[in-house]
């Protein structure tokens, strides 16, 4: 008995030893760290960065847990963005004490489009080459001209010194006296007879010019929310008004902006890759549409503190639709409306445009009521689009950021659930989109105001699952028990919610290519519209 417990003892000291072994001590640099003299324990990794922002380098150093260590051999927090982050991570007590430097400031930008593609810096540095040319061009003119009356002068005096009488030959004009007369005196005099003549095709020269500067400048950095350099200057002339939200990601803010309001999504400095990617994406070529939630500009700001990563869009003062079908109960017109909206938007998402400047199809992957806005029209306005994924069709590729963020549970489809999923397949992303859209359409007909009945508001699952659940228990209900949310048998007695019914249950299939795309479900749902007089 002495010798177990001598055994224990040994087992018990050896493991504390290996623990405070186990530890890592790292410099700190964030304000959580002050009571610790800016120190941090952890069991993952130091890491130290260096943000490049309004034109400084801003370092930064701290702990990362080794849970957050993820995947193995490449973990996302150890990664950088070029022209933007450096980071780098090492496994020494206080290794982490250097100073990094961004080792590229690509066209001295950062953050999203910060970096100049190729094309773009091209024509960055053509449209000044072509002015210098023309200015040459317009230098070689004025001496030709004023070369060739100098000569002219030159001539007559040799001929004729004593010449003081002028003659108007027969194959003269007035015009070519007065230009004689005018060559014949000042210098200033030659260059407004050469301006009096050439100056169409001088204006004609700068008028191109100028078009293909503009025309350059526009066309690559005007194509998604302001231009870059209207980007990073946003942040100091918004007026923050109220806060009207709270996630994971941070706050979002009421902000006013040249007279108007504007949303202001603040991300915390741990979801920076969050930010970065939801900016890239709202930059897509031709993403713009009238329901997809519409995109300003990125930008940074520094608080004395830490450094604010501002996302502005527009602001729609009612709310996300999980918050107005919370407060309001809807018409069938204002139900259909909704659907109808919501699935023009993610068709138009889910799109690929073929063209020298079209647009990747993109999937969403976190489709929920909150992350759909409800604007004035009673329209909606897909948002947060953190998590999507875009498709290059030319290489077959999917673009999927790193990032630690994973869909809603609640709204996850099967094979996202069960991992079957083939994320080589873009179509995949689609169909689990499609099953997300059909669980926000039973969310909305619940509250469906037919023949003076509704629902109270719920989630779907409400009743099978808890509040907040594990991907174990919705693996459970939705892929072991094969259970959906229930359709009630009274919605028969109405068009548009049995119709609604109907795409709900083809949404739902547990095999993703058995469901309905989302530009079917768009022509059913305007057919519908059609039927019941319904204005969008």
């Amino acid at each position: 008995m002495a010798d177990l417990r001598m055994s224990l003892a040994v087992l018990v000291v050896h493991t504390v030893l290996y623990t405070a072994c186990q530890a890592l001590w790292c410099n700190c640099t964030t304000p959580l760290c002050k009571k610790s003299d800016f120190q941090c324990e952890t069991d993952g990794a130091c890491t130290a960065s260096t943000i490049f922002s309004n034109g400084k380098q801003q370092h930064s150093r701290g702990c990362i847990p080794q849970e957050d260590l993820v995947p193995p051999g490449k973990p996302i927090y150890c990664l950088g963005v070029e022209g933007y982050l450096y980071t780098q991570c090492c496994y020494t007590d206080y290794c982490n004490s250097i100073d990094l430097r961004v080792p590229t400031e690509i066209g001295g930008g950062y953050g999203p489009g910060g970096t100049w593609r190729l094309v773009e810096l091209v024509a960055v540095i053509a449209g000044p080459l072509f002015l210098l040319c023309l200015l040459l061009l317009v230098g070689a003119f004025i001496y030709h001209y004023h070369r060739r009356g100098y000569n002219h002068r030159q001539r007559l005096e040799v001929e004729d010194p004593s010449c003081d009488h002028l003659y108007l030959a027969k194959d003269r004009s007035l015009e070519d006296l007065l230009c004689n007369l005018s060559t014949s005196g000042s210098g200033s005099g030659q260059y407004a007879v050469w301006w009096w003549n050439c100056s169409p095709t001088v204006m004609l020269w700068i008028f191109i010019s100028w078009y293909l500067v503009i025309f350059f400048y526009c066309h690559f950095f005007f194509w998604a929310g302001l231009p870059l350099f209207v980007q990073r200057t946003v942040a100091r002339t918004i007026v923050l008004q109220e806060i009207i939200g709270k996630g994971r990601f941070g706050e979002v803010w009421r902000g006013r902006w040249r007279g108007g309001d504007v949303a202001v999504k603040i991300f915390s400095s741990r979801e920076e890759r969050s930010w970065f990617r939801e900016a890239e994406i709202y930059q897509t070529i031709m993403l713009r549409h009238e329901n997809i939630l519409g995109f300003i500009a990125a930008d940074n700001k520094d608080n004395g503190t830490w450094t604010q990563l501002w996302l502005v869009s527009d602001y729609h003062e009612y709310g996300s639709l999980f918050d107005y079908l919370n407060r309001y109960s809807v018409t069938t017109e204002e139900t259909i409306k909704l659907a109808l909206s919501a699935a023009n938007g993610l068709a138009h998402l889910h799109m690929e445009i073929l063209g020298t400047q079209g647009k990747p199809g993109i999937a969403h992957r976190d489709l929920k009521s909150k992350n759909i806005l409800v604007k004035k029209n009673c329209t909606c306005a897909i948002a947060d689009l953190g998590l999507a994924v875009r498709h290059d069709s030319a290489t077959d590729t999917i673009d999927i950021a790193p990032n630690q963020r994973v869909g809603t549970n609640r709204y996850m489809a099967p094979e996202v659930l069960d991992e079957t999923i083939n994320t080589r397949h873009f179509e995949s992303f689609k169909c689990a989109d499609i099953y997300a859209l059909g669980l926000v359409y039973w969310e909305i007909a619940r509250r469906c105001n037919s023949g003076g009945i509704h629902q109270e508001y719920q989630l779907p699952y409400y009743d099978l699952v808890p509040s907040d659940p594990s991907i174990e228990e919705m693996r459970k209900v939705v892929c072991d028990q094969k259970l959906r949310p229930n359709i009630p048998n009274w919605w028969q007695n109405y068009e548009a919610l049995r119709i609604m019914g109907k795409i709900m249950r083809e949404c739902w299939y547990a095999n993703g290519a058995a469901r309905l795309t989302a530009l079917r479900i768009k022509k059913t749902l305007s057919q519908l519209s059609i039927q019941e007089d319904i204005k969008i």
